[in-house]
């Protein structure tokens, strides 16, 4: 089976349609699919669900969805660096689900696992709770969160193999393997991809059968999201 499209456009091609949920990896615009998020803007597929940890920044990553009006609804853990996202959250216009990060995370990991739902200490007592069924547990209670399965994962992986096989880079490892596991179809963005079996098994970050297409972006423009340096001596 060929994994690898032409194109992200390619990749995307037959698999988006009004109101599907998704699930976007990356941490901050650190291993974010950058080809794939704006070839998912322009297939002007509107009232999405995206579950991401951010929301990207304005003009870039999950902002350009944003600003182009196509997601309805964002389950997110961090959106402080987005003022579109706020200002669409404050009038109204987008509806937006929090969840702790490592609610975020094992909802995802759950949702691919095939588990409905978990307990979890994190949150009980704030107002991410309110609504949702608590239990105790030896002397603990704990908030019941649902596993998060999604139509479709958009991923960025450092390398892949011609069997979809992924290694991420460092931090991008953050989020990417668990949106992965939780899409029905899961596309990923790779720099580079390498025959089968030259990725050694040791240093496969996410079997290839949770991959089903692959799309080569060579020189992503990987973003700082907020460059701080040290002051001249």
């Amino acid at each position: 089976m060929n994994k690898e499209y032409a194109s992200a456009a390619a990749a995307l091609d037959g698999l988006i349609a009004d109101g599907m949920t998704l699930a976007v990896g990356g941490f901050g615009l650190c291993g974010i699919p950058e080809a794939l998020i704006a070839a998912l803007r322009d297939t002007g597929k509107r009232d999405l669900t995206v579950a991401s940890n951010n929301a990207g920044v304005d003009g870039f990553g999950l902002g350009l969805l944003l600003e182009s009006r196509q997601i309805k609804k964002m389950i997110s853990s961090y959106v402080g660096e987005n003022k579109e996202f706020e200002r669409q959250y404050l009038s109204g216009e987008l509806e937006l689900e929090f969840a702790p990060q490592g609610t975020l995370a094992e909802r995802l990991r759950a949702g691919g696992a095939g588990i409905a739902a978990f307990y979890t200490r994190t949150a009980y007592g704030t107002k991410i709770a309110e609504g949702k069924e608590t239990r105790e547990f030896d002397g603990h209670h704990y908030v019941m969160e649902r596993g998060l399965p999604v139509d479709v994962a958009l991923v960025k992986a450092e390398v892949a193999d011609t069997a979809g096989n992924l290694r991420f880079a460092k931090t991008a490892r953050n989020f990417n393997p668990l949106a992965a596991t939780a899409g029905r179809v899961c596309v990923a963005e790779v720099e580079r991809i390498v025959p089968a079996g030259e990725i050694a098994p040791d240093d496969i970050h996410l079997p290839g059968i949770y991959v089903d297409r692959i799309v080569v972006n060579a020189a992503p423009e990987k973003r700082i999201e907020k460059r701080t340096v040290r002051e001249a001596a």
